[in-house]
C-alpha cells in the first residue's frame, strides 16, 4: 500500500557467510529499528535451512500418516483373506475328505490352501498395483496441466515386483489358520459334513 512499507523480503548471503549469523544480526537490527523487547518480535526471519527442516518435518507427518492407512490397510486385507479361506474350508470340507480318504497328507492340504489364500493376496496386489499407476498418471497430467513439469512418477520393475510378491506372502501369512484347520480335519467327518 506504501511506497516504505515491506511484508515480506529476501536476502541472498555472500559466498562464505554463515546464514544463520546474518540471520540473527538482521533480527537484531529490525528489533532496534522497531523498538521491541527479545523474545516480542512482530516480525520472523527464517533461513533456508530452517525453512528445509520445517518442508522435511511436515514431510514425515504425511509419511507416518501414509504409513499408518497402510498398515490399517494390511491389517483389514489380512483379516478379509482369512475370512474368505474359512468360508472356503468350509465350503469345501467334503472335498477334503475323499481328499485325505484318497491318501493326501496334512501338508499337502494346508499348502494347497496357502497357495489358494497367498493367489487372493496376489490379485488383491495387481489390482491395487493397476489403480496406483492410474493415479499416479492422473496425477501427473493434472500437474502437467497445472504448469509443475517437474513432477514425474517412476515406476521401476522391482518395485511392482517386489509389491506382488510381498502381497502374496500376505495371503500366505493370512492363510495359514485357515489352511491348518483344512489340514486337521477328520476324514470320517469331513466325508459326512453337509
Amino acid at each position: 500500500e506504501r511506497k516504505d512499507k515491506y511484508y515480506e523480503f529476501i536476502m541472498r548471503t555472500s559466498p562464505g557467510d554463515n546464514p544463520a549469523v546474518i540471520a540473527e544480526k538482521a533480527k537484531e537490527k529490525l528489533r532496534k529499528r522497531r523498538d521491541l523487547k527479545e523474545g516480542a518480535e512482530d516480525f520472523s526471519i527464517q533461513t533456508f535451512d530452517q525453512a528445509l527442516a520445517t518442508f522435511t518435518n511436515i514431510l514425515m507427518i504425511i509419511n507416518g500418516m501414509l504409513i499408518l492407512i497402510a498398515l490399517i490397510s494390511l491389517i483389514v486385507a489380512g483379516v478379509n483373506i482369512m475370512n474368505t479361506m474359512y468360508t472356503s474350508v468350509l465350503e469345501r470340507t467334503k472335498e477334503i475328505g475323499i481328499m485325505k480318504a484318497v491318501g493326501a497328507r496334512n501338508s499337502q492340504i494346508m499348502q494347497l490352501f496357502m497357495i489358494e489364500s497367498g493367489m487372493l493376496g496376489l490379485v488383491g496386489g495387481a489390482i491395487g498395483v493397476v489403480i496406483g499407476l492410474a493415479l499416479a498418471e492422473i496425477v501427473m497430467l493434472v500437474a502437467a496441466q497445472a504448469g509443475v513439469t517437474m513432477l514425474k512418477a517412476y515406476f521401476p520393475p522391482y518395485l511392482i515386483i517386489g509389491s506382488l510378491v510381498f502381497s502374496f506372502l500376505i495371503g500366505m501369512v493370512s492363510g495359514i489358520m485357515p489352511a491348518k484347520k483344512a489340514s486337521e480335519l477328520k476324514p470320517i467327518e469331513a466325508l459326512r459334513y453337509e
